[in-house]
Parts: C-alpha cells; sequence; structure tokens
C-alpha cells in the first residue's frame, strides 16, 4: 500500500491519556468505553441498544494477561448469534475515528459480521443496517470493519477488509446490494488469533454533496493499512466491492456516501455475529461457540492511535 501523505500512524490523542485514563475529556472524543467500572446492567447508561439472548453472550471479565476489565461475548451455534453493543452518539460529524482492541481465541473460527460504524438520517437508538438493500443517499450509510474468509482461502477468523453500504454501491448478481467489501489485493491483512490487536478505523464523509471526496482508512496497532481515498488504485468494482492492487488498476473516483448534508456519522456498532451459514460458507469444522473480547473503545473527531 502507498503510504499516505495527510494520515498519522503510531501515537494519536491517546498519548496524552495512560492506559486511556482520563480520554474521555479531551473535546474530540464522543465515546470512550473501557469496562472497567461496567457491569452488565450499567452498560445501558452508554449503550442506547443492548443485544445479550437469555442473558448468556456478553460477560464482562478480567483479562489474565492484561489484568483489565474486558468485554467478552459468545455465540453459540443453535441458541444465539452472538450479541452487540450499539450507541447513537451524543455529537454526529463527517469525520470520526473508532479504535478498539480485539483479541479472538486461538482456535477462532470464522464470523458473519463484526464491527461498525455510520450514520442514520433521522438518527436511532438501535441497529437498522437493512442488508441487501442500498442506500437513497439521505437515509443512511455504513461502514464495518470485520474478517472475511473468502470461503476459507484465509486462515480463520480471516483477514481485515471493509464492509460497505452508500448510494454508489454495485449491484450484486442476484439483483440485490449486499456490502461492497474493500481489501488489499495481495497481501492480507490476517487478523491474529490468542492475542490482542489495536483497531482503528476512519469514515469521511464528502464534503458537498456533489462531490466525491471522502475517505476510509484503517490501522492495525498503529501502523497505516489501508487508505482509501480519490486517487488510489482500485481492482474491477463490481457487486462484490473492489480490491486495492499494488501496482496496475485504476485511480478509484472517492466515495460520495451521500447526496445531502444532511446525513452524518451519528453511531457507532460493536458487534460480534456468528452464523452456521457464514461458518459453512467458509468450509468451516462448524465450532459449536465462538468467542472474542474487546475493550478500551475510543470514537473521535480525530485520530486516536494505540493506547499509551
Amino acid at each position: 500500500m502507498r503510504k499516505s501523505a495527510t494520515l498519522p500512524e503510531g501515537p494519536g490523542l491517546a498519548a496524552a491519556f495512560p492506559g486511556d485514563r482520563g480520554i474521555a475529556r479531551h473535546p474530540s472524543v464522543v465515546l470512550a468505553e473501557d469496562f472497567e467500572n461496567a457491569t452488565l446492567a450499567s452498560l445501558g447508561k452508554t449503550w442506547s441498544d443492548i443485544s445479550n439472548k437469555g442473558g448468556k453472550p456478553l460477560v464482562l471479565e478480567t483479562d489474565p494477561g492484561t489484568r483489565r476489565r474486558v468485554l467478552k461475548i459468545t455465540a453459540t451455534l443453535g441458541q444465539d448469534s452472538g450479541g452487540h453493543l450499539f450507541t447513537l452518539l451524543p455529537q454526529a460529524a463527517e469525520t470520526l475515528f473508532a479504535r478498539f482492541y480485539v483479541r479472538f481465541e486461538p482456535d477462532a473460527d470464522y464470523i458473519h459480521h463484526f464491527v461498525w460504524m455510520g450514520g442514520h438520517n433521522p438518527g436511532t437508538r438501535w441497529p437498522n443496517p437493512q442488508a441487501g438493500s442500498r442506500p437513497q443517499g439521505d437515509d443512511r450509510v455504513a461502514v464495518g470493519i470485520e474478517p472475511y474468509g473468502d470461503s476459507g482461502r484465509f486462515a480463520a477468523p480471516g483477514a481485515w477488509n471493509f464492509y460497505t453500504y452508500w448510494h454508489e454501491m454495485k449491484k450484486s448478481g442476484d439483483g440485490k446490494f449486499w456490502g461492497a467489501a474493500i481489501a488489499p489485493e495481495t497481501k492480507p491483512l490476517l487478523v491474529p488469533r490468542g492475542r490482542w490487536q489495536c483497531v482503528e478505523f476512519m469514515i469521511k464523509l464528502n464534503s458537498r454533496p456533489e462531490k466525491s471526496d471522502g475517505a476510509l482508512a484503517l490501522w492495525l496497532d498503529g501502523k497505516l493499512a489501508m487508505h482509501v481515498a480519490p486517487g488510489v488504485r482500485r481492482g474491477p468494482w463490481t457487486g462484490l466491492g473492489f480490491t486495492l492492487p499494488e501496482t496496475g488498476g485504476e485511480p478509484f473516483e472517492g466515495f460520495r456516501w451521500r447526496t445531502s448534508k444532511d446525513l452524518l456519522l451519528n453511531y457507532f456498532w460493536l458487534e460480534h455475529y456468528v452464523t452456521e451459514e457464514a461458518l459453512r460458507r467458509n468450509k468451516s469444522r462448524l465450532k459449536p461457540t465462538n468467542a472474542v473480547w474487546f475493550d478500551d473503545i475510543v470514537v473521535a473527531s480525530e485520530y486516536i492511535g494505540p493506547r499509551s
């Protein structure tokens, strides 16, 4: 990937808050969740919608390695598809960064969907993904960052890719509009198992309805891993999305995420969603339970960076 001259790497605003303590006070931060003093009951003060079927998928526990309080979400085949935390952010914005720490099991299997950020107009206090349908341009935009197995080609849980919904996405082969995937063409960003990884992604909306100057970016452990902006080389664009080649391709037109300035980024959705369909699609061994751990979630209007 060509390095961006405009995006930072390494330390960000989190550098001024060791261990993220007090980071919620930074004027750019709109969400900060470290789970240190949380209970399942108190999560409702921060998160406007919680999915925890039967009170089983979500567990707060102490991580044995970091000694920090973390959130464990378990999906159990035949009982549930995992769980989620969703929140309508207190402030909407045209550009947002979301950073979280995640750890997959040493024997992790594949997932279906993962962590999202986006906007609804008007805003909602619960998820409304409308899978398979194309946004109108003034109503919604959604970007997921998630491990992708590519029919089992990548070892579980997969390689990081963006999964996007916006009004200029292409139609899929079945006539519907499934999320457009975006990932490197030749150097997959394989998701580690059994250790913590710092994941941060950015969405920048187009500045005016007629402009295609929106962008996406991804950092892994503080290193820029993807930057999808006008002029970046892309491969063929189909209903499945497009890849980012090292060489060749053609210049990306840029994201015209919205047709109205009333559509802003206003939600964050921490999801661990596992289905038998997704496991079979990746030729999985159908592991009966699949757990993932999350910690130190921050959403802000500027680059956050890893914990200091």
